[in-house]
């Protein structure tokens, strides 16, 4: 019932914004709708421990991005990796990237080559999807606290479906 009604909401013009595990599932995930809502990629792989890494802008034209430098270090955190890649969904707009820059990343668990969307939106959805959210210090950096408020901004703007709340 509660995925019959998220679903409604978000097909009615609802918006999303969701960090690190909001987006986590696996080959066991039985909400095929959600996992194609996410891009269709389930959990492969992360760094561990937290790490800062160098993100790349992907769409530097896309309202959650504006004002954001070309490249910037994002404060620690542990880092989902998907496959496939949500960048391989049509449906998909990858935002941000890790540089492969990055790479090897991790100690204990280490990833070291891949495709590593960040952040991306749905284009059939107001969502978007932003891997950071591991730990507190994610919220104090000033430049991944614009990405932050852009991206709220971004959800909650008044679109030409009209009020979800009302469908």
């Amino acid at each position: 019932e509660q995925r019959e009604a998220f679903q409604k909401y978000m097909e009615n013009g609802g918006g999303w914004m969701g960090f690190h595990a909001a987006a986590y599932n696996d080959k066991n995930t039985h909400w095929s709708w959600f996992v194609d809502f996410l891009g269709g990629g389930v959990f492969y792989c992360n760094n561990w421990p937290p790490q800062p890494i160098k993100l790349t802008l992907d769409n530097a034209s896309h309202p959650v991005t504006k004002n954001l430098p070309e490249s910037f270090i994002a404060p620690e955190s542990e880092w989902y990796q998907w496959n496939p890649s949500p960048r391989k969904n049509n449906s998909v707009e990858v935002l941000l990237s890790i540089s492969p820059d990055n790479y090897p990343m991790g100690i204990k668990d280490v990833v070291n080559f891949g495709d590593f969307p960040i952040v991306w939106t749905n284009k059939n959805y107001r969502m978007i999807y932003l891997n950071m959210g591991h730990g507190d210090d994610e919220f104090t950096d000033a430049t991944q606290k614009l990405l932050f408020v852009n991206a709220f901004r971004w959800v909650v703007s008044t679109s030409e479906s009209g009020n979800p709340f009302k469908k």
